[in-house]
């Protein structure tokens, strides 16, 4: 089952900065027009390491590896004393205006392939090239911010509940409160490595980052060095359920079909349309409240929902599922991924796309069953929110 251990952790001197001038999100979130407003926004941003620019220093990954031992020498970065887990909390409001918390655990996560050792992939990712973040490794020797895991364990939401206040807080420029406090008691120490052993645990984000991490393992052991801290990743582990979790859809806006192409009657077979009103910010609620997804088209929408006399509509697969064997029978096609409704609605209207695709949010126990029984939802299937902010902890590895 997962291997879970605490680590000294390596986090700024918040004496000597504001964090939130420090912190960002997820490098593979942050375009170059934010990239630039972050860096601009302190010399010690991650960014400048994270997602570094050539310097006089040298290329990208030697700038990189220059200013973080630069930050860590000059105090900027101080390590922890001791091994400890970091309890870290979000806390937000979700498309309804709903208060709401994710709580969690930063530690080191056992590195084993995907389907082995009690770590289960959710969803097949988009192929990418590894060299960059694992130079980037190579350079800084650390894991600069940690993937994102959902434990099957149901009693780590109560080991997360803390008390006092946090050593380190942020808001984000979306108003989502992040909280960090460091766990050092040897008896929840224990705890939380015995809880997160007990069961699975899935890949929500950052399977990237861990496909990265496996290759540093494997670089480092093939140079003959003995079991050590390459063997693990930093993770931050959240608890599988609806109170935990808000994960939002990931749609589609299709190209390239060829004009005499009927996108409706092809989608007829397999979903009931119906008249989908407006493309107005009600949509999704129309959508949740009838079950079904919407194709968006220049001036008309459709409501598609799965037809049960088809065997789409038994409600145990995502929308990205039913989409996916729907779209394999369409002509050759482009397709490109969107988060927000505004930006499938706008690429149709102003002819960027021919048709949009408007899917549902997965639940929780779509992601729990497809992961348990061993397979993977479509690439681009969920959208967990809100993002973990890199610069929160770093774990450090050996030279």
């Amino acid at each position: 089952m997962p291997r879970f251990e605490p680590f000294a952790g390596v986090r700024y001197d918040t004496t000597r900065m504001s964090l939130d001038d420090v912190v960002a999100p997820p490098y593979d979130v942050v375009d170059p027009a934010e990239r630039e407003a972050l860096g601009a926004r302190s010399p010690w941003n991650v960014v400048h390491v994270d997602l570094p620019q050539p310097s006089d220093e040298g290329d990208r990954y030697q700038t990189a590896g220059c200013r973080f031992d630069d930050w860590l020498e000059t105090g900027v970065l101080a390590t922890d004393a001791e091994p400890g887990f970091y309890v870290y909390k979000m806390g937000f409001h979700d498309d309804d205006g709903t208060p709401r918390q994710t709580s969690g655990v930063i530690g080191a996560l056992g590195l084993v392939p995907p389907g082995e050792g009690g770590i289960l992939p959710h969803e097949h990712t988009m192929s990418r090239p590894k060299d960059d973040r694992l130079n980037l490794m190579r350079a800084c020797r650390a894991n600069l911010s940690p993937i994102w895991g959902l434990s099957l364990a149901s009693n780590l939401s109560a080991l997360c509940e803390v008390s006092g206040p946090p050593l380190a807080r942020c808001t984000d420029g979306d108003g989502v409160h992040h909280r960090l406090w460091r766990v050092t008691q040897p008896g929840v120490l224990s705890a939380l490595s015995d809880t997160v052993a007990s069961a699975p645990v899935v890949i929500a984000d950052g399977h990237h980052r861990y496909e990265t991490a496996l290759a540093w393992q494997q670089e480092v052991r093939a140079s003959g060095d003995q079991p050590g801290d390459h063997d693990l990743v930093l993770a931050y582990l959240v608890e599988l359920a609806p109170d935990q979790l808000s994960v939002g859809p990931i749609h589609r806006v299709v190209s390239s079909l060829p004009s005499d192409f009927d996108a409706v009657a092809a989608m007829t077979g397999p979903f009931d349309l119906s008249d989908g009103g407006a493309a107005d910010g009600d949509l999704p609620a129309r959508m949740a409240a009838s079950g079904a997804l919407a194709l968006v088209f220049a001036g008309r929408v459709w409501l598609a929902r799965p037809g049960a006399g088809n065997g789409h509509g038994t409600g145990s697969e995502p929308d990205s599922a039913l989409l996916q064997r729907v779209l394999e029978d369409w002509p050759a096609h482009t397709t490109e991924y969107l988060h927000r409704v505004t930006d499938v609605v706008a690429a149709v209207d102003d002819g960027r796309a021919q048709v949009g695709l408007l899917l549902r949010p997965p639940t929780v126990d779509q992601i729990a069953g497809t992961a348990r029984s061993g397979a993977r939802m479509p690439p681009k299937t969920t959208f967990f929110r809100p993002k973990p902010r890199t610069g929160m902890v770093f774990r450090r590895l050996s030279d």
